[in-house]
């Protein structure tokens, strides 16, 4: 397999559909992703190791040097889904115009892994000639976008990995040192059906969502007069109500009803705590309405994240990009590499603002500070 140039790199990533999802019917596997990233860097020499989390799902660990310490440039391979109808052109299709790549992960976040390889190609010269002193490898996931899958069974395998860390998640090329934590939760309410002429012979689940909602948003409410940190542009937590499904008729009383959200708790806020709230106003909600009512959370919730000041690799990335780390609402990985013992920093050239909506992009004045950026990077830890 020929190297092919960048852009054709970014194009054939976006062209190879990866979406990770919590509704089954629209999760797909990742695996040709990290299968064709695997063929292009084992042509430049690193040593590439493909981890199965689970059917279709894996992860890609690749290395170029070997020794301890060391530099990881990570992502994630998996998208969000996408409404085709509302994209101005094929989201799998890059588009170049009014200076900009369009694509389906070409902000978030595939197209981080193409600049990654453009910032190692003239330096493997110098590794043709003497080795790295400290290995540089490059991370590849599965399921951010849902479940944390792969940097959850990374940090449970326990390898360590590298000396420092970046995560190439979309922040305008700003070092960011904090985000908040994600803890993605479902509401399953079960009521009884009916006919829809006479409300005493069932039990609306929708009617009893509808109440269950108003109680989430009270609590939003409370927590955001409560817990507030001005470092983070959206000081307060959030809560969002992501996705709901319930009934299959007008004229049937709702049997069932589901709601999905997500909770971003501000570093300090415990996940269990909150989620002792919800229950106890959901409670009160299934005796009122006599329904079945179900709350959990989808998946265990991804820990706050924050970076020393002082780190390292948080100076390093100051001095590379004239900007003062931040922090940000979005969650990252960034908590999973930090558990085995990288200094850890999120840093890449999209912009979230674009992230997870139609006609997703990324401007093309970004890719030459990106790879320069990357190239600094690996010279300080790696060569």
């Amino acid at each position: 397999m020929s190297l092919p140039p960048l852009k054709q790199r970014f194009a054939e990533l976006i062209a190879l559909p990866s979406v990770s999802c919590t509704q089954a019917a629209l999760d797909q596997s990742n695996r040709p992703v990290v299968e064709r990233l695997a063929g292009w860097l084992d042509e430049l020499g690193f040593a590439c190791e493909l981890q199965e989390v689970s059917p279709g799902k894996c992860n890609l660990i690749a290395v170029l040097g070997s020794g301890p310490g060391g530099l990881v440039l990570a992502g994630h391979t998996d998208t969000v889904p996408y409404d085709e109808a509302l994209w101005s052109s094929d989201p799998l299709r890059l588009d170049e115009r009014d200076g900009r790549w369009f694509g389906l992960g070409a902000c978030d976040m595939k197209g981080f892994f193409a600049l990654a390889i453009e910032a190692v190609l003239p330096l493997l010269d110098h590794t043709r000639k003497q080795p790295l002193k400290q290995p540089l490898i490059l991370l590849a996931t599965c399921d951010e976008e849902s479940s944390m899958a792969g940097a959850r069974a990374l940090a449970a395998a326990g390898q360590p990995l590298g000396r420092a860390a970046v995560i190439g998640e979309p922040t305008g090329l700003k070092p960011i040192r904090l985000h908040k934590g994600v803890m993605m939760e479902r509401i399953d309410i079960v009521g009884q059906s009916g006919h829809s002429s006479d409300p005493s012979l069932g039990h609306s689940a929708l009617e009893a969502m509808h109440a269950a909602i108003g109680e989430l948003l009270v609590l939003r409410g409370e927590w955001q007069r409560e817990f507030a940190n001005p470092q983070f542009s959206v000081p307060q937590p959030t809560l969002n109500l992501g996705c709901i499904h319930g009934g299959d008729n007008p004229n049937r009383i709702c049997g069932q009803c589901a709601l999905e959200f997500d909770l971003r708790p501000l570093p300090g806020m415990q996940p269990e705590a909150l989620r002792q709230a919800i229950r106890e106003r959901l409670r009160p909600v299934a005796e009122r309405h006599a329904v079945q009512l179900d709350y959990r959370p989808l998946f265990p919730a991804v820990p706050p994240f924050e970076e020393a000041a002082d780190s390292e690799l948080v100076r390093i990335a100051e001095s590379l990009t004239g900007h003062s780390a931040e922090a940000v609402a979005f969650g990252t990985e960034a908590p999973y590499l930090q558990q085995l013992g990288c200094q850890t920093l999120v840093l890449g050239p999209g912009d979230i603002a674009c992230a997870h909506q139609p006609d997703e992009h990324l401007a093309l004045e970004r890719i030459e500070p990106t790879v320069e950026l990357l190239r600094g990077l690996i010279r300080h830890y790696c060569l």
